[in-house]
C-alpha cells in the first residue's frame, strides 16, 4: 500500500515532534518551559501589533505606536512594551533630552520570531479563510 500526501505529512510532523522534544527540549522540566512561556507570554493581539508595527517600521516612538493600533490604552501599550523587552524581542532606546524621547525597535531575536509570525498569520488567513468564518484582515 502506497503513503498518501497526508499520511507523509502526518509522519513528517510527527518526526518532528518527536525531535522537538527528545533532543531539544529533553531536560527540560514542564513547568519551567522557555518555549511554552516565550509563545504564552508573546501570541496574544497586543503583542502581535506591536511586533508587526515594529517589523515594518523598524524604529517607532510610543505615541506613533498607540496611533497605529487601534483600541490599545496607553497603559496597556506600556505593558506589552515592557513585556516584550524583558522577552528580548524589543529594544528600548531613551534619549537624554526634555521632554525625554524613546524610541522602541525589535532586536534581532525579534525580527526572527516576527519573520515567523507573519508565515503563521499568513498561513492561518489563507487557510481559514476557505471556511468562511475568518473575519480578520477584511478576510470572509
Amino acid at each position: 500500500m502506497e503513503d498518501t500526501l497526508v499520511d507523509n505529512q502526518a509522519l513528517t510532523l510527527k518526526n518532528k515532534i518527536k525531535y522537538f522534544f527528545t533532543k531539544t527540549m529533553k531536560d527540560a522540566p514542564t513547568e519551567k518551559c522557555a518555549v511554552k512561556d516565550m509563545l504564552a507570554g508573546n501570541l496574544d493581539k497586543w503583542s502581535l501589533f506591536i511586533l508587526y508595527n515594529l517589523g515594518f517600521s523598524q524604529v517607532m516612538r510610543f505615541n506613533e505606536l498607540k496611533g497605529r493600533i487601534e483600541g490599545i490604552s496607553s497603559r496597556m501599550l506600556s505593558h506589552t512594551l515592557k513585556r516584550l523587552e524583558s522577552n528580548g524581542l524589543v529594544s528600548r532606546k531613551v534619549y537624554a533630552e526634555v521632554p525625554p524621547k524613546v524610541e522602541y525597535q525589535l532586536t534581532e531575536f525579534g525580527v526572527g520570531f516576527s519573520d515567523k509570525l507573519i508565515d503563521i498569520s499568513q498561513w492561518y488567513v489563507e487557510n481559514h479563510a476557505e471556511t468562511g468564518n475568518c473575519d480578520c484582515i477584511g478576510v470572509k
